[in-house]
């Protein structure tokens, strides 16, 4: 297992396409760094009252993405930790800008088939509501790949096993940390 030198000394965002692991490998580093998770859709959701799934009916994406930038914002200003943001908040300026001032970004990244047979499991997601989820994850990579492109990390997932996943990102931390800033 790679192992950190220094503990970063701010949050750690993961970014990337639904269903390539921000939530469950983002649980698996914030162990290994020794640093408190957040769930940016989870802390949304205590906040709104309501699920995400609700949020787009009732008020639209718009809406939804005000109070993504919103709560993200206010999580960016707590102790480091490591930070599973949703889908498309990195995609936005705002929320963009937000996570490279206060964090370091992390673009998670699988294969689309990878990621279409993990979201066509469980029903959650209201951009893939009656739609095809290659269809939807197509679109993504044309509009969000420009955005994830920013991060300051890449670190490609595919099916690995968590753990291996945690390591990699470990290790492409270690190295951008040593870059001079």
């Amino acid at each position: 297992m790679t192992v950190l030198i220094t503990p970063p000394r701010k949050t750690i965002a993961l970014v990337g396409l639904m269903g390539v692991g921000k939530s469950s490998i983002g649980r698996r580093l914030a162990t290994a760094l020794g640093l408190p998770f957040r769930d940016a859709d989870t802390e949304i959701e205590a906040a709104a009252g309501r699920t995400i799934a609700d949020i787009f009916t009732l008020f639209g994406e718009a809406a939804f993405r005000d109070g993504e930038r919103r709560v993200i914002g206010r999580l960016l200003d707590e102790p480091p930790h490591v930070l599973a943001t949703g889908g498309g908040a990195f995609v936005q300026d705002e929320t963009r800008n937000l996570i490279k001032q206060k964090a370091i970004s992390v673009w998670l990244k699988a294969d689309l088939q990878i990621l279409a047979r993990r979201v066509a499991r469980r029903d959650h997601r209201p951009l893939l509501i009656g739609k095809d989820p290659m269809t939807v994850l197509k679109a993504h990579v044309r509009d969000r790949y420009p955005a994830f492109e920013q991060a300051d990390v890449v670190v490609e997932t595919g099916e690995a096993a968590h753990q291996v996943a945690v390591d990699s990102i470990i290790s492409a931390l270690a190295t951008h940390m040593a870059k001079p800033t």
